[in-house]
């Protein structure tokens, strides 16, 4: 019959309990031990119940802890280091042969409760089994206690502090224990009925259920009984119950301490990618800096840097990172420029036109039109004097609005009459000047006189002579 599975049988005070064999070791045994209200000598001590013996279960048999009386009762075994735990078997003392309703100490067990704890405070430990069912009648001594858990300290507790009490309950609690046995692996780790087998990879502190080798926890990035599973689905971290930020792409975090090993999405920046871009940066990583041309410089919004409140004067676009243009200027690039030279743009914020202005106009924005008397380039030119109404003319080219004064032409009236032509508008014929000399402009005198055969001061008169 195997170790491992033979049903053992043991007589104890009258009374058999049945119980699995199996290679785990009392890792209890011969352990450091402490309670709670120890008596004032030292003959009931706590190491009495991690020494091995337990053929005397009498309260006086030097075998067995007994605890002053106290409303409360507890005492505990330090392992020494984290062992995984199977089960734990406790004998309490008991008075007669046969452990039964008679028995003066089943009042005292009652109620008891087991905890399994890194530190010598079993709340901040696991509790393993609570009486709230037995009887005088029902409970059992040995109690055989399947507690599954990893920890350093064993604690035994019980109390009366809460009247009243279910019936038989005594009013003071007590520690009468013969015997601890916790039955467990001897090195951390490892699992199964020899303890040989290695808990997997990625438990939390390396332990796992001394039966089935399931972790009781994972490893940070890790899920799944045997914590064989990455976390997935944008989560991380223990228990993978952290999200993951924003990822560029929307791509997974790392599993375990989720930083994003492809950079940050737009609007996020950090390891995690899980803090929003800092005020005036904007886009994947937070790489961008927000337009210092917002109405409110350097601000944006943080993925698409976008400026909050618009542009300020000469700018566009949702980024206000374009200058306004097509001849437009000012707040939202809705002002028209004036005429700049050869339809050029103006400055994009105050409509001023850098290369001056189109014949004319003039001013810094090119809108007011010359002046009487001036035209052309920035209106620098003067309007010529011959023009009928003299320093009248039109101020693109200079053009006499209402024509020239006598002996002149063209359309500015800067050219005398010429052609054997003068007059207004130079429409008369010059006399017969000497040599066919151009007359006079204005009257059509002849300065040098005139051919054979005429006379006058024009030469249009005939002698009669040929």
């Amino acid at each position: 019959m195997s170790i491992r599975s033979a049903l053992a049988w043991n007589f104890l005070g009258g009374l058999i309990f049945p119980f699995v064999a199996c290679a785990y070791e009392n890792v209890a045994l011969h352990k450091a031990a402490w309670q709670q209200n120890p008596p004032l000598n030292n003959q009931y001590n706590a190491s009495l119940a991690v020494d091995g013996r337990k053929e005397n279960l009498s309260p006086w048999g030097g075998e067995c802890v007994l605890s002053g009386r106290s409303e409360t009762a507890e005492w505990r075994v330090d392992l020494k280091s984290v062992l995984s735990i199977h089960h734990i078997l406790i004998q309490y003392a008991q008075i007669n042969r046969v452990w039964d309703k008679d028995d003066f100490y089943t009042t005292h067990l009652l109620g008891f409760s087991l905890y399994v704890s890194n530190t010598t405070n079993k709340e901040e430990g696991v509790l393993c089994f609570r009486d709230s069912n037995y009887s005088i009648s029902t409970v059992p001594n040995p109690v055989n206690i399947t507690c599954s858990y990893h920890g350093r300290y064993v604690i035994y507790h019980n109390n009366r502090t809460h009247p009243p009490f279910p019936v038989n309950y005594t009013s003071n609690a007590y520690s009468d224990l013969c015997e601890v046995e916790v039955y467990g692996c001897p090195s951390p780790g490892f699992y199964g009925e020899d303890c040989s087998i290695p808990c997997p990879q990625n438990c939390q502190d390396g332990f796992c259920h001394i039966v089935e080798g399931t972790c009781l926890g994972c490893l940070p990035g890790y899920r799944g009984l045997r914590c064989n599973e990455e976390c997935k689905q944008l989560t991380y971290g223990l228990e993978c119950n952290k999200t993951c930020g924003n990822c560029s792409k929307g791509e997974q975090c790392n599993h375990v301490n989720g930083s994003c090993l492809s950079g940050c999405d737009v609007g996020v920046h950090g390891d995690k990618c899980d803090s929003e871009c800092p005020q005036g940066q904007f886009g994947e990583d937070c790489l961008q800096y927000c337009s210092k041309h917002c109405v409110i410089s350097g601000k944006c919004d943080r993925v698409t840097g976008h400026c909050t409140g618009g542009c300020q004067a000469g700018w566009k676009n949702a980024q206000c990172d374009q200058k306004c243009d097509g001849n437009m200027f000012g707040k939202h690039c809705k002002d028209v420029c004036g005429k700049c030279l050869n339809g050029g743009q103006c400055h994009h914020i105050n409509g001023s036109c850098l290369y001056g202005c189109n014949p004319g106009y003039y001013g810094i924005d090119c809108r007011e039109e010359c002046p009487d008397g001036k035209y052309g380039h920035n209106c620098e030119e003067n309007c010529s004097s011959n023009c009928m109404i003299p320093g009248k003319c039109e101020g693109v080219k200079g053009g006499c609005e209402v024509g020239c004064q006598e002996g002149w032409k063209n359309a500015q009236c800067d050219q005398e009459c010429d052609g054997g032509m003068f007059g207004q508008n130079c429409n008369q014929s010059c006399g017969k000047c000497l040599d066919n000399e151009q007359c006079h402009h204005i009257n059509g005198s002849c300065f040098n006189g005139c051919d054979s055969g005429y006379h006058g001061a024009n030469c249009t008169e005939g002698t009669g002579k040929t």
